[in-house]
């Protein structure tokens, strides 16, 4: 049998919390053996590859990237071709957690999380009970005012999906804006044709969409500038000289 070992880990999203946090943790905990992981589902943005990149040479790290030896397509097929939803994330459960936990074996470990003191959350539990979670933002009162400040001295910055799209992930995920569909669809038109694909590669004549349904009817991407809301936003371009913090007040909610 192997041997238990303790580990600290820090779970990289693609994200600015989780990368403002890798930044605080190196600076407040440098003896700290930290194993800095990204859990790859496979269908992230283009952005966020550019961006763990950037954290790899401006922290001088070594990210360790999970993946899942199954891809998207098998467990969709796996599913039954029914795309994840809000009610049903198997995407979630099968491309990121299991991988993650997978990884960390039985392994005593100490994860932790980017969730700031201005959130409202507890983010993912385990249920084997080997992995703890710490807060270090929350236990230090850090909000999202300082995590950009962290950016900026840092010299990380944000993510360049953050001028249309507010959070990391997948390319496809259901969480998402119609807003922010069609900045996938400017930014990135060949991932937004393959997210459409999704909804119609259904031979049995059987509906699933990303965007669900409204008054029972699907609403499908080919049609997003049809059923445009009058309450939405357009989306805007951010230029390079605006400032971080003036871009999180317009996409962060």
């Amino acid at each position: 049998m192997a041997e238990k070992r303790e580990r600290h880990i820090l779970a990289l999203s693609g994200g600015k919390d989780s990368a403002a946090l890798a930044v605080y943790m190196r600076n407040k905990y440098p003896e700290l053996e930290l194993e800095y992981v990204f859990t790859d589902s496979g269908c992230e943005l283009p952005e966020t590859y550019d961006y763990l990149n950037r954290i790899r040479a401006v922290l001088n790290i070594e990210i360790t990237v999970i993946k899942s030896e199954k891809n998207f397509d098998f467990w969709l097929q796996y599913y039954g071709g029914v795309l994840p939803s809000p009610q049903n994330r198997w995407c979630t459960r099968q491309l990121k957690l299991r991988p993650f936990e997978a990884f960390l074996g039985n392994d005593r470990t100490y994860s932790y999380v980017a969730i700031r003191a201005d959130e409202n959350r507890e983010g993912y539990r385990n249920t084997k009970g080997n992995i703890i979670p710490r807060h270090p933002f929350v236990d230090d009162g850090i909000v999202l005012e300082d995590v950009i400040e962290i950016l900026n001295s840092s010299g990380l910055g944000l993510p360049e999906y953050y001028g249309w799209r507010k959070r990391s992930g997948c390319y496809f995920c259901f969480y998402q804006t119609d807003n922010e569909w069609r900045g996938l669809r400017k930014h990135h038109p060949s991932l937004f044709e393959h997210a459409c694909r999704y909804e119609e590669n259904h031979a049995d004549g059987r509906i699933y969409t990303w965007r669900g349904r409204r008054g029972g009817k699907p609403l499908f991407l080919r049609q997003i500038d049809i059923s445009m809301s009058v309450k939405e936003k357009p989306v805007t371009e951010v230029g390079k000289d605006n400032k971080l913090t003036s871009v999180l007040t317009d996409l962060v909610f």
